[in-house]
């Protein structure tokens, strides 16, 4: 028996091809696509998501998946922007070095001619909050611990640290001849600036109750002054020194 297109089978409606198309079920609606970011913003999302990942879990723990997870993305983002953990990481890494040079530069060329405003400019950077915050300083010395045993680390860090040393000893040399210190040694003084930062970061990742960026920057200031004490005064703390308009 057959009533409006259907057909009873052992006492089951079944539809005949004769059904109306009101009893069919409707195809799925169709998943809007979504919008794809520019590479580079996908790459930086990636970098800083992986940064986040090894101040808080290290090399070891940090995976494709720990990343993925972190920047909301799929593994497959990952390898298509970088194939694998270690081309990750390395990125990761020159992103930093690449963060730091650009920011030593803008500082000093932004001291004008000053080079009393540019070695203070300097320890403004290394104790800027954009440059010098608690996870960036974890990757920081991740990276240095690992770059005895990986080649592509020590190279990165090598070319870091070498722009780092040839400014703040340009700036030193700079200071002795216009400011008159001829028994100044320029190249100890970048020198132990250089050691003197590297302590001071290392005291704000692992001592961050006792140490503060400020109490940093004063202890580097005052490492100036002992140094250069005509163009940097301590009085209970390194000041500022006065910027000098660029010579025209």
């Amino acid at each position: 028996m057959t009533d409006k297109g259907l057909t009873l089978i052992h006492n089951r409606p079944f539809l005949t091809n004769n059904a109306p198309a009101a009893m069919t079920r409707p195809p799925p609606p169709r998943k809007t696509a979504r919008r794809t970011a520019p590479p580079e913003k996908r790459r930086r999302q990636l970098i800083e998501a992986t940064i986040r990942c090894v101040a808080k879990s290290g090399f070891a723990e940090t995976t494709i998946a720990t990343v993925a997870r972190e920047a909301a993305l799929s593994q497959g983002i990952i390898n298509l922007h970088f194939q694998s953990k270690e081309r990750l990481l390395t990125e990761t890494l020159r992103h930093l070095a690449d963060e730091y040079r650009a920011a030593c530069a803008e500082a000093v060329a932004s001291a004008g001619t000053s080079a009393e405003a540019g070695l203070a400019a300097m320890v403004e950077v290394d104790f800027n909050r954009r440059i010098c915050e608690k996870k960036k300083l974890a990757v920081w010395f991740a990276f240095w611990g690992e770059r005895k045993f990986r080649p592509t680390y020590r190279k990165i860090c090598a070319a870091r640290d070498k722009s780092y040393d040839d400014l703040v000893r340009q700036l030193c040399t700079a200071m002795c001849e216009e400011g008159g210190y001829p028994d100044v040694d320029a190249a100890i003084v970048a020198d132990g600036l250089s050691a003197l930062t590297d302590g001071l970061w290392l005291d704000l990742l692992v001592r961050p109750d006792s140490m503060s960026r400020e109490r940093a920057r004063r202890i580097s200031m005052a490492f100036l002054a002992d140094a250069f004490p005509r163009h940097f005064r301590s009085q209970g703390g390194a000041r500022r020194p006065t910027q000098r308009p660029a010579r025209r």
